[in-house]
C-alpha cells in the first residue's frame, strides 16, 4: 500500500522546491500560523480569518484528492485538527512546542489535541511530559528527530580560513535564528566574561532575525559595540553552509533561554565532532550526555556556563573525547533511518485505527 502525499505550505521556499524535485504535490496557502506577534485582539482576528480561508481551501483539495489522513507538523497550525475532526479523518499532530501561555491558547490546544488526535507525536520526552500532564484522552508518543549527517561527517581542509579566522584561534559557535528564546544575548554575556581571561577567543554567531524580531538584532550589535567585542565576535547572519561553519568550530553552545523542544542544531554539532555546552531548556537534556558529550547548564547560568567552557578551552583532549562520543551518540540514537521507520509505523497505526 502506497502513500500519495499532498503538502500544504504557507509560502514558497527551499522546502517547496525540494518537495517538487521528488514529485510531491505542493500547494501554497497562508495557514494562519500562530506566532507570538499575533498575541493581541487584532492579531487573533487576523489569524482567525486566515484559518477560515484555509479551511475552505482544504475542502476544495479534499474533493480532488479524497484524503485518508491529515498530518500537522506544528502546534502553530490549528486548521488541520479542526478540519480533520469535522471530516472524521485520522489526524497526526507533531508537537515541537512547549507553550507556557497564554492560558487561553494552551487550553485551546489541549481541547483540540484531546478531541482530534489520540496519539500525537512529541519530538522529545520533555515535550511529551509537558502536554501529557494537561491532556485527558490523547497520549503523546515520543519520536526523536533524525537528520541526514553526510555533510557533517565530511572533512573540510582548513575550515577556519573560509571565515578569515586563523587556524590557531579557538572558535566557539552558536547557531539559531534571532528570536526571544534562542539566547543570543546570553551567548554574548558568556563571550564578554571569557574574553577577559582569553582575549584571543573567536565567538561565531549564525542566524538572521525572524520577522518582527529585528530589534533583538540591533541589541546584539549594540552589545558588541559597547563591550568592545568587535575583534572577538563574528556575526555571519544567515548561512547555508552550516557543515562548514561547524567544521571550523571547536566548541558549540546552545544558549536557549526559553523551552527548546529538540534543537536539531545540537545533532548537527555533535555529528561534526563538536563538544556541546547547552542550557537545560528542554530536549537538549535528552541529547547531550553530561560529562560525556558535553555539559548542561541552567538557563541564564553565567557562572556555570563560563566554568564549563573554561574546562573545554583549556583541554584539547577533552574537546576531542567529547566530540568523538557525541558523533557516535547521534549516529546510534538519532539516525534518519530510525526516524523514518518510526514515523512510517506511526502513520500506518493511525490509518489502521480507522
Amino acid at each position: 500500500m502506497g502513500v500519495k502525499p499532498v503538502v500544504v505550505l504557507s509560502g514558497e521556499g527551499p522546502l517547496a522546491e525540494s518537495l517538487r524535485e521528488i514529485n510531491v504535490s505542493v500547494k501554497i496557502q497562508n495557514l494562519g500560523v500562530l506566532r507570538r506577534k499575533y498575541n493581541s485582539p487584532r492579531g487573533l482576528m487576523n489569524r482567525g480569518g486566515r484559518i477560515l480561508k484555509t479551511y475552505v481551501f482544504l475542502n476544495s483539495l479534499h474533493k480532488q484528492y479524497k484524503f485518508a489522513l491529515v498530518y500537522t507538523n506544528t502546534l502553530g497550525v490549528l486548521v488541520g485538527a479542526f478540519w480533520a475532526k469535522r471530516h472524521k479523518l485520522p489526524h497526526i499532530w507533531h508537537i515541537h512546542e512547549v507553550l507556557e501561555g497564554p492560558k487561553a491558547l494552551v487550553d485551546l490546544m489541549v481541547k483540540l489535541l484531546d478531541s482530534s488526535t489520540p496519539q500525537p507525536i512529541a519530538v522529545s520526552k520533555s515535550v511529551g511530559d509537558f502536554w501529557q500532564e494537561k491532556l485527558t484522552i490523547a497520549r503523546p508518543q515520543v519520536i526523536y528527530n533524525g537528520i541526514p549527517y553526510g555533510d557533517f561527517l565530511e572533512v573540510y581542509p582548513n575550515p577556519k580560513s573560509a571565515f578569515q579566522i586563523p587556524a590557531e584561534k579557538l572558535v566557539i559557535t552558536m547557531i539559531g535564528r534571532i528570536n526571544p528564546g534562542k539566547g543570543q544575548l546570553f551567548f554574548l554575556e558568556l563571550a564578554k566574561r571569557l574574553c577577559i581571561t582569553f582575549p584571543e577567543l573567536k565567538f561565531v554567531m549564525v542566524g538572521d532575525a525572524y520577522m518582527g524580531y529585528e530589534t533583538i538584532g540591533e541589541e546584539i550589535a549594540e552589545f558588541v559595540m559597547q563591550n568592545k567585542l568587535q575583534d572577538n565576535v563574528i556575526d555571519l547572519g544567515f548561512r547555508k553552509d552550516i557543515p562548514r561553519v561547524l567544521a571550523a568550530t571547536d566548541i558549540f553552545v546552545l544558549p536557549s533561554i526559553l523551552p527548546d523542544s529538540l534543537p536539531t542544531v545540537i545533532l548537527e554539532a555533535m555529528a561534526s565532532g563538536c563538544p556541546v555546552v547547552a542550557t537545560r531548556s528542554g530536549g537538549a537534556s535528552e541529547m547531550v550526555i553530561e560529562d560525556q558529550t558535553g555539559f548542561l547548564i541552567p538557563i541564564n547560568g553565567i557562572e556555570q556556563g563560563v566554568s564549563a567552557l573554561i574546562k573545554l578551552i583549556l583541554s584539547p583532549e577533552l574537546r576531542k573525547t567529547f566530540g568523538e562520543a557525541g558523533r557516535n551518540h547521534v549516529l546510534e540514537n538519532f539516525s534518519l533511518e530510525n526516524f523514518r521507520e518510526n514515523i512510517k509505523n506511526h502513520l500506518w497505526q493511525q490509518l489502521k485505527r480507522n
